[in-house]
């Protein structure tokens, strides 16, 4: 997994610009081809430590935005080749003062019902996740809570009843981590992350009825 990919603060200053144009320009020029480094990357990471066959790297193109620039920008790894949202996924990502790592359960994936139960009958599997991890209900917004804070139980039985409830499980690395220095433990932190994750996504694609 050696490369020189990091992020810098250049990337993250790219959110102060403050055209969509502009902004989008610098995203496609600066960010993506580090996304699609990180994802070729995570992807052979993932790989050997999964039954999964192929994975594939999505990086969000941002194409329904016609007037206010994107506030983050990001990358998927999914097992799905036609789209990473239908489906729990890892995600890497930029804020304007962080990164976010998430294992991500979005916009109303097919089986939520199934697969938030399962976690919810398999609540042991948190126990393994080290206690710098946070959750997000909403990835829409930048509210995260500690893992230690959050009742874990009530957060899942909102992502299974609630129509727009969401669940993402991760690490962030604010942008001036001095990890982010250093490429190589920027990669292996990252790739820790997601690892640290497999239980949580593999239950979950226990708990669907049929082969996905």
């Amino acid at each position: 997994m050696m490369s020189n990919v990091t992020f810098t603060k250049e990337d993250f200053s790219i959110f102060e610009i403050p055209t969509l144009e502009d902004r989008m320009q610098a995203i496609r020029e600066q960010i993506q081809p580090k996304f699609r480094k990180f994802g070729e990357l995570l992807k052979e990471g993932l790989i050997n430590e999964m039954d999964e066959d192929e994975l594939f790297v999505h990086v969000a193109q941002h194409l329904r935005r016609t007037k206010n620039p994107p506030n983050d920008t990001w990358m998927a790894v999914s097992c799905n080749k036609r789209g990473y949202k239908m489906a729990p996924h890892f995600q890497l990502g930029l804020y304007g003062d962080h990164v976010f790592i998430w294992l991500a359960y979005i916009d109303n994936p097919k089986f939520e019902k199934e697969m938030a139960q399962g976690l919810l009958e398999n609540i042991e599997l948190f126990e393994t996740i080290p206690e710098d991890f946070v959750i997000s209900l909403d990835h829409h917004t930048t509210k995260v809570t500690p893992i230690k804070e959050l009742d874990i139980e009530k957060g899942l039985t909102r992502f299974r009843d609630v129509k727009k409830g969401e669940f993402l499980i991760g690490r962030q690395l604010m942008a001036n981590d001095p990890i982010l220095k250093n490429p190589v433990e920027t990669q292996l932190y990252i790739l820790d992350t997601f690892k640290s994750l497999l239980p949580l996504y593999k239950q979950s694609f226990q708990s669907i009825p049929i082969e996905y």
